[in-house]
């Protein structure tokens, strides 16, 4: 595994704890809901760079593709 598949991974687990915690998902819906998302699309793309910013960051984007059912 490289550095950005690494990367890629560990804001992935973050992104679905944050749903855990945020939204009361389950760890399989959470995980559903990262993986089927337009920002994994993005998240995946290393030209996005979007890898590289905190997951937190990158949470901010997840949770209002959810709240607007569009990536934004």
């Amino acid at each position: 595994m490289n550095d950005v598949e690494y990367q890629i991974e560990c804001t992935t687990r973050d992104l679905a704890t944050y749903l855990v915690a945020d939204f009361s998902f389950d760890m399989e819906n959470a995980l559903r809901t990262v993986y089927n998302s337009e920002t994994f699309k993005k998240l995946t793309n290393p030209k996005t760079g979007l890898y590289f910013q905190s997951p937190l960051y990158v949470y901010d984007y997840l949770k209002a593709e959810i709240k607007t059912g569009k990536f934004l």
